[in-house]
């Protein structure tokens, strides 16, 4: 007797939490995004659109170019004194723009000064150096 009130204590709630658990029934999720859809249409429709400020367009950044070049030690200590020197000037620089500075320089002078300046630099064997 005592196992038949076990099963019957046991069947007694779980059917009852059946019953109690019914979920209310809703309004279907397609019909709810049908209206939201419809709702922010009908503002889009009825707000006047203000005309958009233009954007100023940014400066591109110039495309770099990264190369190396074989120079003589007398020319690169030079490059490196330069460098010292617009240290001490309040303005240090890099060595790409002691280079770049002095492209500029010879870009500035007129035919004959250019003419002079690069035949005052001796014609270098291109390459990599031999190993010393």
């Amino acid at each position: 007797m005592a196992t038949a009130k076990k099963t019957a204590s046991k069947t007694t709630p779980s059917r009852a939490r059946r019953s109690t658990t019914a979920v209310p029934p809703g309004p279907a999720p397609k019909a709810t995004a049908k209206a939201a859809t419809a709702k922010v249409k009908a503002k889009a429709e009825k707000a006047p659109k203000a005309p958009k400020a233009e954007k100023a367009e940014k400066p591109r950044k110039p495309k770099m170019v990264r190369d190396s070049f074989t120079i003589p030690k007398a020319e690169y200590a030079v490059i490196e004194a330069l460098k010292d020197r617009a240290a001490r000037l309040g303005r240090p620089t890099k060595k790409s723009e002691v280079l770049r500075a002095g492209v500029k320089a010879l870009e500035a002078m007129g035919d004959a000064a250019f003419l002079a300046s690069v035949g005052a630099v001796p014609a270098v064997k291109t390459g990599r150096p031999a190993k010393a």
